[in-house]
């Protein structure tokens, strides 16, 4: 992959598209290794370079995963980026964020000893904290990132006002965000204060937990993963958003691509300083996504792209309401 780009004035240069690892985790259904770890070598293989994961994503199981894949490779080819703050249960449960200074350096110790490495690339709280000020929890990795434990720090589902707070007390080199077709809240406001900072974005949930992916169905069995508890997956909803799937299909056909690949094409159109993390979990799915990148979208493509699924055309919130509520980037 010979395509580059930047996570901001102060952050490093990346591949075009990051891999988000979650989903070898058991979040979308069982965990399998062996083609997890081939996948992990199909990406670095491909020249993916930006690896995406969190301390709470199988309470340790990604972080450890991630560490067995890279041990055949050089540490300086790959940049890890490290979500934490989300705590949970034995059980799985989600039960609050906790960024306080403290806590913050105990993670990263943990995360350190996991991953099997000296420094984290990019490290961020998952989600604000409202019991801690954000002036805090930066200035927090801002003492790892003088003592070298942390190369550049990032946010994470946060508003223009706490990403003008957090730029105040270190440089942030990108916010992550979730960033898709059906998912364009960040263009009314929040894009504007990233680039007048200068802070790109990552953008996750690209094909929307696999609901534009071309790939999902009415029939498809969601119901052993948390999608099933996710708005745009339940009935009614459903057949509406795969309504829009089937619109965005007819264009791909014109097009000669998949679903998935105008989805990943649209967002990397939107900007040089967005960097899709696209969730394969399979060689098969990784390959299809990066043909995305031999897209070239016109604006006659993109204007079609947009009649086949206008913005906020999707039926149902991007999570249950209780996630929701933790989310300063949609107050």
């Amino acid at each position: 992959m010979s395509i580059r780009r930047k996570l901001g004035r102060s952050g490093p240069e990346v591949s075009a598209l990051g891999l988000g690892c979650m989903g070898m985790s058991p979040i979308y259904g069982p965990a399998d290794r062996s083609e997890s770890i081939a996948t992990l070598h199909q990406a670095l293989d491909s020249g993916i370079t930006l690896l995406d994961t969190g301390d709470f994503y199988g309470m340790g199981h990604n972080e450890l995963l991630i560490a067995e894949a890279l041990k055949s490779r050089r540490r300086e080819d790959v940049l890890l980026s490290v979500k934490f703050g989300a705590q949970r249960d034995p059980a799985g449960g989600w039960i609050g964020f906790d960024t306080r200074p403290a806590a913050v350096k105990t993670a990263l110790a943990y995360s350190l000893i996991r991953l099997d490495t000296d420094y984290i690339d990019v490290y961020r709280p998952a989600r604000l904290d409202p019991q801690v000020p954000i002036e805090d929890t930066v200035g927090a990795i801002a003492d790892l990132v003088k003592a070298g434990y942390v190369r550049h720090i990032g946010l994470s589902e946060v508003g223009s006002e706490t990403i003008r707070r957090a730029a105040k007390i270190h440089p942030i080199c990108d916010l992550q965000i979730e960033y898709s077709l059906i998912s364009r809240g960040i263009e009314d406001g929040i894009f504007a204060t990233c680039r007048e900072l200068g802070i790109a974005v990552t953008a996750y949930g690209v094909l929307s937990r696999g609901l534009i992916s071309g790939h999902w169905s009415k029939t498809q069995d969601g119901t052993r993963d948390y999608r099933s508890m996710t708005p745009r997956f339940q009935a009614g909803n459903l057949d509406h958003n795969l309504a829009l799937v089937d619109a965005l299909r007819r264009v791909a056909a014109r097009l000669g691509c998949s679903v998935a690949q105008i989805a990943i094409a649209w967002v990397l159109s939107q900007g040089d300083d967005i960097v899709p993390l696209i969730g394969a979990r399979t060689r098969d799915r990784l390959a299809e996504s990066l043909g995305a990148l031999d897209l070239t979208l016109s604006p006659v493509d993109l204007a079609a792209i947009e009649a086949a699924v206008p913005k906020d055309s999707a039926a149902g919130e991007r999570y249950a309401r209780a996630q929701m509520a933790h989310l300063d980037s949609e107050r």
